[in-house]
């Protein structure tokens, strides 16, 4: 395996950590909070929190503000729709389905940035998409479930948008705009809500959020920039373990057996697809050898 990818591969999985450690904060919020709300804080929170970073490195500018403002603005709608979920959902449920992401950025990653794919990623990606099904069960549709793939949409969209921004361009800036350039779409959507009621243990869960949420948005800014994207997505899954077992820990949240076939449907197939290539390559080469020498054999023999 090539180092960039390696190192990307190590960056992702410690950013998921950071990005587990974000679900379990937004469990905490208040139970009147609002989403709109709680996403509006946040964002100015963030914005505060990171403007003695860009003061820092030196007041870095960028010339890709539209693809900032693209990703800011589908951010701001995917993060209040996850946000939604996990207030409603247990936390290895929202997990399982945002974890639909990585299947989503392969896929985006062969139509859009002509990344190449190979038939076990397809295979990988069609068993996913079950396993999404299965913990959805369409019988029993939850709006709430819809809510969070459609985050895991809205972010497999901004981690592929990565790949457009200039290697240059200093990491802070895809972290502020994404904050800044989003809070008109938030208060849009705090008018539709309605403003929520504002206390000190919203700040605090706002603040807990922005240190783990802008610890996992470097990282991926830096990983997604090492190496193509359908490299290294199945890094994306580390989080799905850390989030059942903090699940588990802090909140006696679990899987039930239908759930737990459908979370292994879309994991365990992209987590073992690196061992089955690295099988079919060494066959391939052992085959490849024999062919070699039996041809050889054959010309001693002519």
């Amino acid at each position: 395996m090539q180092r960039p990818v390696v190192i990307g591969l190590v960056l992702l999985v410690v950013g998921n950590l950071f990005s587990a450690f974000y679900d379990v904060s937004v469990k905490w919020l208040p139970e009147d909070a609002q989403a709109g709300t709680f996403l509006l804080v946040r964002q100015l929170t963030s914005m505060l929190m990171l403007l003695p970073i860009w003061l820092y490195v030196g007041r870095p500018t960028t010339s890709n503000v539209t693809i900032h403002l693209w990703r800011a603005n589908i951010g701001s709608i995917g993060a209040v729709c996850l946000i939604i979920g996990l207030m409603a959902l247990p936390l290895a449920t929202v997990s399982s389905l945002f974890y639909t992401a990585p299947l989503m950025i392969i896929l985006m990653g062969f139509w859009f940035l002509r990344e190449r794919i190979s038939a076990g990623q397809i295979a990988c990606t069609v068993l996913g998409f079950i396993g999404v099904l299965i913990i959805l069960r369409p019988s029993e549709m939850n709006w709430f479930g819809i809510a969070v793939l459609f985050a895991a949409f809205t972010f497999a969209v901004n981690q592929l948008s990565l790949k457009k921004l200039p290697y240059a361009e200093h990491p802070v800036m895809p972290l502020m705009l994404y904050n800044l350039l989003g809070i008109p779409a938030t208060l849009m959507i705090v008018w539709i809500q309605g403003l929520g009621e504002l206390s000190w243990g919203l700040l605090a869960v706002a603040l807990l959020s922005n240190l783990c949420l802008l610890s996992y948005h470097w990282l991926c800014v830096l990983a997604y920039r090492k190496a193509q994207a359908s490299d290294i997505a199945i890094a994306e899954y580390a989080g799905l373990l850390f989030i059942v077992f903090l699940g588990w820990l802090l909140f006696d949240e679990w899987l039930d057996d239908l759930s737990w076939l459908g979370a292994a449907m879309i994991v365990l197939p992209s987590l073992l697809l690196p061992w089955i290539g690295v099988i079919v390559a060494r066959f391939s080469r052992g085959n490849a050898k024999t062919s070699k020498a039996m041809v050889q054999l054959r010309g001693d023999n002519g």
